[in-house]
Parts: structure tokens; sequence; C-alpha cells
């Protein structure tokens, strides 16, 4: 065991770079880059400290390596590498791993500047996890913003934080569902002043909240949509003028109607999707983030929850369906993107995306898409201001290595694993403490 741990160790000296102008040239038995369908076999990767400079199975050309280079400075014939994974739906304002419902209200009861840092600490076990990207999915207390702001002062230099993007404050109905993060359409005089506000906050992109959520104890949603298709219209366009994709918050036939037709970039959730709505989004290039994850939480842990039977069998019903539009999607050329609704209930960060991906396995998804859902399908639709989510040239050197193929299986990504970011590589041995996520 000892020897095994040390070849481990031996292995992230030689894939971690002590000066920022120098380059590692490793060489693994696959590749997979983020968006084909196979894996690339014995394949060469160089990267520096700020980007890949080749992949490919020929050999580097010369220019692309150090003078001294000859040779890999690493062979990993039993290791495949592939990139960082992109969580596409977090709340990091909140913590996660909790369910009690008291701590949670006690939580979001402190002071802003408390809530950035105890974000803020996250980032290493998120990083640990194999997460290097999140789009935040919206925070009234400036948490993202903060966070995303210092992520741009590395913007295409060296970092130690990964990269996020936040839409700020969402934007909700007043007196409706989603206060605890959004900031309501009601403060402003019309919808452009509130796209405005958020745009000048900071807001890399715009948030929607445009229906309730599931009621569990009826297993339906019983409020009204939020939004109408001609709010949702407006908002997406006062985004569009200011150059910002605008993502919506969905579940339930009639708000996913609206937003389907209010032509939102991305729906989230979505519960409650149809087959024909699945086709429009489709031709429409409207993406889904289907997170499975918060739902299932509430069926694992149902008896801590105080579900009873009646309650379980909805949401069994609920998560079986959902399954089965997510493979008809892909069946159909959905754009399909992994979020995990990191910070709800039970869901905790960077684990949660892992989580998400082993349930879009189990629904009947194929780990290679599962993967590309997770990386660079996700980046290439959701225009992220870094080339990131793809082992490809002059994409940011963010990735994974694992002897253990997530190809076979996307559970083995919670297996020992060597986290490379931005030339500082870390032996990551199995499951992260939940503590703070």
């Amino acid at each position: 065991m000892s020897s095994h741990v040390d070849q481990d160790q031996a292995v992230v000296r030689k894939l971690s770079l002590n000066a920022t102008d120098k380059a590692i040239w490793a060489r693994v038995g696959r590749l997979f880059d983020g968006i084909s369908s196979r894996s690339l076999r014995n394949a060469n990767l160089v990267f520096d400290s700020t980007h890949i400079r080749y992949v490919g199975q020929e050999e580097p050309p010369s220019n692309l390596l150090d003078p001294d280079q000859a040779i890999p400075d690493v062979e990993l014939p039993d290791h495949l590498v592939l990139p960082g994974l992109i969580d596409a739906h977090t709340h990091l304002f909140l913590d996660g791993s909790t369910i009690d419902l008291e701590t949670r209200k006690t939580y979001l009861k402190r002071g802003d500047e408390w809530l950035i840092d105890r974000a803020r600490r996250r980032w290493p076990k998120i990083l640990q996890c194999g997460v290097m990207a999140v789009r935040d999915a919206g925070d009234k207390n400036g948490v993202g913003l903060a966070l995303a702001r210092e992520c741009a002062q590395t913007r295409g230099v060296q970092s130690t934080n990964p990269y996020i993007d936040s839409p700020g404050a969402a934007i909700h109905r007043q007196g409706r569902y989603g206060s605890f993060m959004s900031r309501p359409l009601e403060d402003h005089d019309d919808p452009q002043a509130c796209v405005f506000d958020r745009v000048e906050s900071g807001a890399d992109r715009i948030k929607l909240i445009a229906t309730g959520i599931i009621d569990f104890k009826s297993g339906c949603i019983i409020s009204p949509p939020q939004m109408s298709v001609s709010q949702v219209d407006v908002l997406v366009k006062a985004a569009q003028q200011h150059g910002r994709q605008c993502f919506a918050h969905a579940s339930g036939v009639d708000g996913i109607e609206n937003v389907i037709q209010g032509r939102v970039k991305s729906i989230e959730h979505g519960y409650f999707v149809t087959s024909e709505q699945l086709s429009r989004m489709r031709d429409a290039q409207i993406a889904w983030v289907p997170t499975l994850a918060p739902v299932q939480l509430q069926i694992d842990r149902g008896n801590e929850l105080g579900w009873d039977d009646v309650v379980l069998s909805h949401l069994r019903r609920i998560i079986e369906n959902h399954c089965r539009m997510l493979v008809h999607a892909q069946e159909i050329g959905v754009r399909i993107i992994a979020g995990s609704d990191a910070g709800s209930c039970g869901v905790p960060h960077g684990i949660g995306l892992l989580r998400e991906l082993e349930l879009m396995q189990q629904a009947g998804i194929s780990t290679a898409q599962v993967l590309g859902y997770a990386t660079g399908r996700s980046a290439g639709h959701l225009d992220f201001r870094e080339p990131i989510g793809r082992l490809a040239a002059d994409h940011r050197a963010r990735m994974i290595f694992t002897r253990f193929n997530p190809l076979k299986d996307v559970a083995n990504l919670r297996l020992e694993r060597i986290v490379v970011f931005d030339g500082q590589a870390l032996l990551v041995h199995g499951e992260i403490d939940q503590d703070g996520l």
C-alpha cells in the first residue's frame, strides 16, 4: 500500500509546475477531451500553468515543448485524463450538506461577509472533488458576485480558485417563491431597469424565477407561473441587449411553456416537462439542466425528512418520469447540461455534482454523454469568459487524472484521483469531508 501511495506522490510531483513558464509533457493511456463520444488512446498532452499547448496521438511539435524536453515528463499508461468538471447550477451562498431545516434557517440570517468567507473556504474541497468551474444560480447577498469578481482578477493567468460566474440576485415576483435568493421585479419601474441593475452590479448572466417549486405532499406544482410569456420575453431581450444569457428556474407544464416561448437560454429543473416541449427546446437550442440530485435526496433521506409513504410515492413517480424525459431529451438531441443544485437541502457542493452524474448514468445516459454534459458540452453552450471544460489547445490546464476509468462508471470519479489546476497537482484519496459543503 505504501509503495502505491509513493508512486502516486511521485506522479503528483511530476505533474506539478514549479515555474510558470515551464511545460509538462504527459503521455496517458486514455484521454477524454470533453466533447467526443470516445476517448483517445495513447495520447500526448502538453500543458503549462495557464493553458494546454497540445493534445494528440502524435508526438507534440518541438516548438510546443521546452528546449530540454525530448521524452514525456510522465508516462501514465493505466490512467485516463479528462477535463475538470463544471457544475452549471449551484448556490454558493448556501451549505448543502445539512438537511436540518432549522439549521438552514439560522444560516440564512448570517451577514453577507460571513457568507462570502464561508463560501470562499469551500473552494479547496470543491477543487478536490474535481469541480473546476461553477455557474452560480443566484443569491441576494452578493456572495456569487464577490467570488466571481475574485475569479475575474485571475482571468488568463495562474489561479488557485475554480472558475465562477454569477447572476447575482435572481429576479422573482413580489410575494412569490424565491425571496431567499432573489430580489423582486417590482423593485424597478420596468423590466429593462431591473436587468440593467443586475448588469451594473456585475452579473455575468440573468436568472429568472419563473415558477414555484414542487409541492411534495401533493406531488405536483400547485401555484401558477410567476411570469407570463411577455414578461419573460421582455427580460430575455433586455439581457441580450447587455450581452447576457438569461436562464430560468421553471417546473410545471405551464411555467415551462412560458420560458420556452420567451426564449431563455436554459431551463433549470424542468420537472413535468413534456416530450413536445422538449422537441421545441431542441429546435430553439434551449438547454436543459435537469437537477436530479435534490429530488432524489428527498427519497434517499425521506425518513429523516419526515416523509410518509404517500409523499415518497409521489417523489418516486416524479423522479422516474424525470429520468424518462431525460433519456428522451438525449435521444432527440436536446442540449443537456449537468447541474447539481448544490446548496439545496442535502446537496453538498462538489460531491453533489458527482451524485448528479451518477443519477444521469442510472437514468440510462451513456457515461461519455454524462461526462460531456459536465465538461465540454456544458462549456460550449454556456459561453464562459474563459476557455474551459475541454482538453484542447489554448484551453485552461485544468484536468483530472485517474486510473479508475469514469467512462466505465462515472462513480469512479469518487475514487483516488489527481487533480491538476493551473500547474498545481493534488492527490485526492476517495471521499471528501462534507462539512462546510
